[in-house]
Parts: C-alpha cells; sequence; structure tokens
C-alpha cells in the first residue's frame, strides 16, 4: 500500500480508503482493508455506519485514520459540537482524525460553522478539519474565517467519467497542498464492468496491458495525481482485496495519456 502526505500535516494516510456510503458489508471488510495497509476508513453522521466502523476499528484504533462528516442540515454552531460528540460515540473513539462539513449549505453563516470547528480543534476532539462538494470559492470563504488552521482535504466526486473537478478545483487543491478524497471512484460500478454502462473499450486495453483489473486501474489513475486519493466502497471481502490491490504500482505513462483522451474530462 502506498501512503501519501495529507495536505502539509506530516500525516501518512492510505491512497486506497473505504468508504462507507450505503454500506452493508459489516466489519469483515474493513477488518480485512487494514489488514492489507489501508488506514483511511471514511464515514459520515448522514450514512449511518459510525457504529459499524466503530465496531471494526476496535483493538485496531492505532491502525485506523477515521474520517467522519457533519450533516449539511447541522452547520450551526451547537449543531456542529452535538454532532461531533455523537460521532465520537457512535465511533468508540476519544478523537476524529479527519472532520468534514459533508456539503456547504448557504442557509447556515460558514463563519459560525468554522467558529465551531475551530474550538473542536482546540479541544483535541478533532485533529484536522476538511470539507466535502466544496468549490473553490467556498473553500476559500471557510479557510476565511479560520484564524489557527488550515482546511486540510476536500472529499469530492471524481472518476473517469466525472472529470469536472480537472478544470479548477484540483488545479487550486494542488498549488495550495489540498489533499482531494475521491469519492465514488468507480463510478458505482459502471466501471468495473465491460457492457453497455462501460461501453469505452479502453479501460479493458489498459487493463490487460497492465495485467490488472478494470477496478484496479480505474483507481490507480484516480492516484495517478500526487495530492488525491481513493475511498472505493464494497460490502465484499474478495473485491475489498481486489481494491487494495490498485497500490502500491503506478500506470505506464502512455496508458495514463491514453485514458485521459479516451474518457473527456
Amino acid at each position: 500500500m502506498e501512503y501519501k502526505e495529507l495536505a502539509d500535516t506530516g500525516v501518512k494516510i492510505s491512497e486506497i480508503g473505504v468508504g462507507t456510503w450505503n454500506y452493508r458489508g459489516w466489519t469483515e471488510p474493513i477488518k480485512k482493508a487494514l489488514e492489507h495497509g489501508v488506514n483511511l476508513i471514511d464515514t459520515a453522521e448522514g450514512y449511518h455506519t459510525e457504529e459499524i466502523v466503530g465496531k471494526a476499528i476496535r483493538g485496531r484504533r492505532s491502525k485506523a485514520f477515521i474520517a467522519t462528516k457533519v450533516s449539511g442540515r447541522h452547520l450551526t454552531y451547537r449543531d456542529v459540537i452535538t454532532s461531533a460528540e455523537e460521532s465520537l460515540y457512535k465511533l468508540s473513539t476519544d478523537f476524529i482524525d479527519l472532520y468534514q462539513i459533508h456539503w456547504p449549505n448557504p442557509a447556515y453563516p460558514i463563519k459560525e460553522t468554522m467558529r465551531a470547528m475551530s474550538k473542536l480543534l482546540d479541544d483535541g476532539l478533532i485533529k484536522y478539519l476538511g470539507v466535502s462538494n466544496f468549490s473553490v470559492d467556498e473553500i476559500l470563504e471557510a479557510q476565511h474565517y479560520l484564524s489557527n488552521y488550515k482546511i486540510v482535504s476536500n472529499q469530492v466526486l471524481y472518476n473517469l467519467n466525472n472529470r469536472e473537478i480537472e478544470k479548477d478545483l484540483i488545479p487550486y487543491c494542488e498549488e495550495n497542498r489540498i489533499t482531494i478524497i475521491a469519492y465514488t471512484p468507480l463510478d458505482s460500478g459502471n466501471l468495473t464492468v465491460n457492457n453497455e454502462r462501460n461501453p469505452n473499450p479502453t479501460l479493458q486495453e489498459v487493463a490487460l496491458d497492465e495485467n490488472k483489473s478494470l477496478a484496479q486501474v480505474a483507481l490507480n489513475w484516480c492516484n495517478s495525481r500526487s495530492n488525491i486519493l481513493s475511498i472505493p466502497k464494497s460490502d465484499n471481502v474478495d473485491r475489498t482485496i481486489e481494491n487494495c490491490g490498485a497500490s502500491g504500482w503506478r500506470l505506464k505513462k502512455e496508458n495514463i495519456e491514453k485514458l485521459n483522451l479516451s474518457y473527456s474530462a
């Protein structure tokens, strides 16, 4: 498993993580991922999987980097604090490694949300602050209200079929050393099959050339940029092991270029 620095924190996290949105795998896939070098486990209060993650990491807390999220409906000062406390309880942990705002919501003043996040950071209940589904302008506004801390990550949709963030978000995050966490990196399974849902033959051609599976190539392509990690979700132990096998090697440069050309941004 390859590890990348989270922003400029000095903390190394696995370039393949475990996503738990719409997750039905109970604890075994998460435990197996940890055995294969994964340390990034992503959840959210809105996923209703924090308790499962807490059970999976019991006795393994030191091996796990836990990322969870406060709902975009809970962004008042008091609600942020309450949500964090509830997540800590469900995760059975004393601290959250990465606490993320699940989505921006203009109904709540971002200044108050950031004030609550600063309080949680000051108190050591969370170690790092991230956002999710934020544009460049929304990151800038949120960062404006943080005096002593930095937004270290932005979790966004990114895969071969969804490359919108390459226009401005990726360049901004690269320049400012903000880690991008790619969710749905396999496009909800559309990139793991070679049929009418994935009519582009290029992924299959590259997979054959690299002697890897479709999923491993698609994930490796996501992670080929230095500041991007991916968090595929699988309810299956064998598929989880396969996803872990997307790390520890790199696509040939010509194959990255072939995929970039074939799947238009």
